[in-house]
């Protein structure tokens, strides 16, 4: 298991590499960062020269990367254009999207996984069917359609949880925000588990626990359901990521300072520092994800063994 893990984290160093020089060069080589620092004013052409030099963008783009990955590795991001450190950016934001994001994560599986557990047992009948209606409804609606109607009906008709999230982002009033953000992968969670569910539900070691005696409830959730959660939880993984990059719509109507109100603003500001700067973390946070992931795999399937 070790060195597995040591040539997966191995492995994550090119990736790594790659995705972020990637970023780095759609930001700073498809747009002007100074420009956008001064919007509809021309900035004076030794005013602009100057910063071009104190942030590096007077050199190749190959050593602009070179510089900034440096910059990195000793723990500054950069500086956004109001002057503030994006480091501390990250501070007051990544907390409150991580909470959004485990409250999300949490509904997701607890809700998704229930449900596809009892619509794959009873394949064909009504709850099943209903499931799957259900779910494709979900799928089919976006994620601001959905949002600004459980904020109207929840925030502000019935007056069941907060229409907006106060600065410090308590966990309650995280509740709604995260079953908005969690909705379409809920779905998707519910129509894996059911699937998996319904197909493992007639294998030949379901049957052989049954013919043995072992109580149903027993073969349930320590043989068919751990079987069934190896495509779920890789779902559920790369899944982590995405609701935290993936939040800018549900930040935005609840009006939630985290990582996607931050790259909403970097974007519509353009300011280069900081869409690269959070970007680069959810990159790690991709990638550890996944090796998460796969070191799961082995705890859920025992016949599974890593060299």
């Amino acid at each position: 298991m070790g060195r597995y893990v040591v040539r997966r984290l191995l492995q994550m160093i090119p990736v790594f590499i790659g995705s972020t020089f990637l970023i780095f060069f759609m930001v700073y080589a498809l747009g002007d960062p100074v420009a956008a620092m001064f919007g509809d004013r021309a900035p004076d052409p030794a005013t602009a020269a100057q910063i071009r030099r104190d942030l590096y963008l007077d050199q190749p783009l190959g050593k602009q990367y070179l510089h900034y990955m440096g910059q990195i590795f000793q723990g500054n991001f950069g500086t956004a254009f109001n002057g503030q450190s994006v480091t501390e950016l990250m501070a007051s934001a990544f907390p409150v999207t991580l909470r959004l994001t485990l409250v999300a994560i949490v509904l997701e599986m607890l809700v998704g996984i229930t449900l596809g557990v009892f619509s794959g047992l009873r394949r064909g009948r009504g709850i099943d069917t209903g499931v799957l209606l259900l779910s494709l409804v979900v799928v089919s609606v976006p994620t601001f359609v959905s949002g600004y109607l459980l904020q109207f009906v929840f925030g502000v008709r019935w007056a069941w949880a907060a229409p907006s999230v106060a600065p410090e982002a308590p966990l309650n009033e995280l509740l709604l925000p995260g079953l908005v953000l969690a909705l379409v992968s809920l779905a998707y969670v519910t129509r894996l588990t059911r699937t998996s569910i319904a197909e493992n539900v007639r294998a030949d070691y379901v049957r052989t626990a049954l013919a043995k005696g072992l109580p149903r409830h027993r073969v349930i959730t320590r043989h068919l359901l751990r079987n069934s959660l190896i495509p779920v939880v890789t779902f559920i993984g790369t899944d982590i990521g995405a609701l935290m990059g993936g939040a800018i719509v549900t930040e935005r109507i609840f009006n939630i300072h985290g990582v996607g109100f931050q790259l909403y603003q970097g974007i519509l500001r353009q300011n280069s520092p900081t869409v690269v700067g959070f970007v680069t973390i959810l990159v790690l946070v991709f990638l550890l994800a996944n090796l998460l992931v796969d070191l799961l795999y082995a705890v859920l399937d025992p016949r599974i063994r890593y060299a």
